[in-house]
């Protein structure tokens, strides 16, 4: 798969069908997108091309009302790449672009990218103030002679799956929902940092994670999860919090893996969280915190979930 940055001529020379969007999480309804665009581009015998963005629009407005992401432009490419696209575009949103008006934009996809047909979900805005919609991509289809591809919202429990909504589940700690609507585990990635080591004097030694501020973190409690270390996949408790037991004071991401007991400090690693065991709580003592941890072990024993390994 190529990653287009800046450079669009090797785009210009094959026939390209375009998905738009943002695409954050990738979720059911951006894989109804996905599948599409590999679709339609292989059956004209053109290429598939996701167009998106390298920031989030809102950092040009106020970034302090920027949402957390569920993904990053790395797990993007690597997502879009396993789901066959044959390139993905990480434009960057500056001030010129956020001036665009919705007709230069078509345009711009059109001459800059030869797109011959575009997917865009059922929702989708776009242009100045988002002012571009359907309708004008009907319009414009005779003037720039593209196909155009109008996706259905794909529902969960009978609501529009957004990545909004993906983020309420989150914050809400229905990570499970969260899974259901992502079509795999939300996952928080980052490097193995030495902490306060009170875990392993009671027999439950943890992996400190230091993750990207950037990533919308579970609502604090503690989770199932599965964790991959060096291409490997192990069951794992998570404690999402503040360790109130111990009185531990800022908020860490706190994981004791199962059947694992390897020095893995300065290694990155990966979380997913499948399903909720329980909320953070104040035990009376260290005693009382480690029979909990018991129980919280036998629940990760029994959980039949296991990740797939990323492609």
């Amino acid at each position: 798969m190529i990653i287009i940055d800046k450079d669009s001529q090797n785009v210009q020379r094959s026939e390209n069908y375009i998905a738009i969007g943002s695409f954050d999480g990738l979720h059911l309804g951006h894989l109804s997108l996905i599948y599409k665009v590999v679709e339609v581009a292989k059956k004209n015998k053109g290429k598939s091309m996701v167009f998106t963005f390298k920031n989030h629009p809102k950092t040009l407005i106020s970034k302090d009302n920027v949402p957390k992401l569920l993904m990053d432009n790395d797990q993007k490419a690597e997502v879009l790449k396993k789901h066959g696209v044959d390139m993905v575009c990480f434009k960057e949103f500056d001030l010129e672009f956020m001036k665009m008006t919705p007709k230069e934009f078509v345009k711009f996809l059109v001459v800059e990218y030869n797109a011959k047909g575009l997917v865009v979900g059922f929702n989708y805005k776009f242009g100045y103030k988002n002012l571009g919609n359907i309708e004008l991509l009907r319009e414009l289809q005779k003037e720039y002679g593209y196909e155009l591809y109008i996706m259905k919202p794909c529902t969960y429990n009978n609501a529009v799956i957004s990545s909004t909504r993906i983020r309420k589940s989150l914050e809400d700690g229905e990570v499970l929902d969260a899974c259901k609507m992502l079509d795999s585990p939300y996952t928080l990635s980052g490097e193995v940092v030495h902490g306060r080591k009170i875990g392993r004097t009671i027999g439950f030694p943890t992996a400190n994670l230091k993750y990207n501020k950037n990533f919308i973190l579970p609502k604090v409690g503690v989770y199932y999860t599965n964790i991959k270390v060096n291409n490997s996949i192990y069951k794992g408790i998570t404690s999402v919090g503040n360790n109130p037991t111990v009185e531990g004071k800022s908020l860490t991401v706190e994981t004791y893996i199962l059947d694992f007991n390897k020095d893995i400090y300065g290694e990155t690693i990966e979380v997913s969280f499948i399903k909720k065991i329980r909320d953070e709580k104040k035990f009376n003592g260290v005693e009382e915190l480690k029979l909990q941890l018991g129980k919280d072990k036998s629940f990760a024993i029994n959980e039949s979930y296991m990740s797939t390994l990323r492609i």
